[in-house]
């Protein structure tokens, strides 16, 4: 996910934006990116009948960012939303959303990159340096943060510049040299390495633990509407991972397919990023701890918030 835009506002969720609402078997779902690897799943089982199989009718939608998703289901037009766990926090502001499925608990699919020429080869050669994140009070704010915390660099040990999540505005601050480094996910790193203009240098999951990092939402509304539909669009989902699990080249298909980016891109992203998803949806306590200290760093929420009513295991498959 390119920008999880965890400061955005509510405002404005009430606009219908021209989805009619879903009658029970039909679900209207949107992803919060259209090519981050954790979300893809939904494209798989999609293409694979396996919604139909389970008796949905399925209408996906592509978002520029979490915040624009959640002012979708806020308003209904959207009834499911493929995401991240940071989105947890606007559930807390009083979005009327539940996180149903603990989809991806290490966040594999985000890595730290550099441009492709830096001298830069270690973790320890980015004290002091610039690192490009999506926007302030974002999950690659705090990831940045967390970089410097855990190292014991200080406060100032890194700059943080804002520069937005679109490849073409990390590539641009690499050559006029206003970051030395960014926090992007890793299939476009994968891509500028394709191209010589950037390559990985890790991903974050080397010193983040778990955070939810893929995190299916319900709105409010679908599940008081349609219980049951929730509860047959997760067991597709978890079909669709076993199918990616034991099927590589037709998943690397099916994903380049949807993304637009090369199969050897996708086949990297395969390799790093299929051992993240989750075989059955449950919340681990380390991403709970972690997603509710991300949120007061960032001051998002205070130190009351109450994690235990920002998500339910009510409709995972039994």
């Amino acid at each position: 996910m390119r920008n999880f835009g965890l400061r955005a506002s509510l405002i404005g969720a009430l606009v219908i934006l021209g989805a009619s609402p879903a009658t029970a078997g039909t679900l209207n779902v949107g992803k919060a990116d259209a090519t981050a690897s954790h979300i893809l799943p939904v494209d798989v089982a999609e293409r694979l009948g396996l919604f139909k199989k389970h008796g949905l009718d399925v209408t996906i939608s592509d978002f520029t960012g979490g915040s624009k998703l959640v002012q979708a289901m806020t308003a209904g037009s959207i009834d499911i939303g493929v995401a991240a766990g940071p989105l947890m926090a606007l559930a807390a502001k009083g979005a009327p959303i539940l996180a149903v499925c603990d989809d991806a608990p290490p966040i594999l699919f985000i890595g730290i990159a550099v441009p492709w020429d830096s001298p830069i080869r270690s973790v320890a050669e980015l004290k002091g340096k610039k690192i490009g994140i999506s926007s302030a009070g974002s999950l690659t704010d705090w990831l940045a943060s967390e970089l410097a915390r855990q190292r014991g660099w200080g406060p100032d040990g890194i700059t943080e510049v804002a520069i937005g999540n679109t490849v073409t505005a990390i590539i641009a601050a690499f050559r006029t040299h206003a970051i030395d480094a960014d926090i992007p996910v890793t299939s476009d790193i994968f891509e500028m390495e394709e191209k010589h203009e950037g390559r990985l240098l890790i991903p974050v999951s080397d010193y983040v633990g778990n955070v939810a990092a893929g995190t299916i939402f319900a709105t409010t509304r679908a599940i008081a509407r349609d219980p049951e539909g929730i509860r047959a669009f997760l067991a597709a989902w978890l079909e669709a991972i076993d199918f990616m699990r034991a099927n590589k080249a037709e998943t690397v298909k099916i994903e380049s397919a949807v993304t637009g980016f090369s199969p050897e891109v996708m086949a990297r992203e395969y390799d790093l990023t299929i051992r993240m998803f989750s075989k059955d949806c449950k919340f681990d306590a380390e991403s709970l701890a972690n997603l509710r200290r991300s949120f007061i760093d960032l001051k998002l929420v205070d130190d009351t918030i109450d994690m235990s009513k920002l998500y339910t295991e009510t409709f995972v498959p039994k």
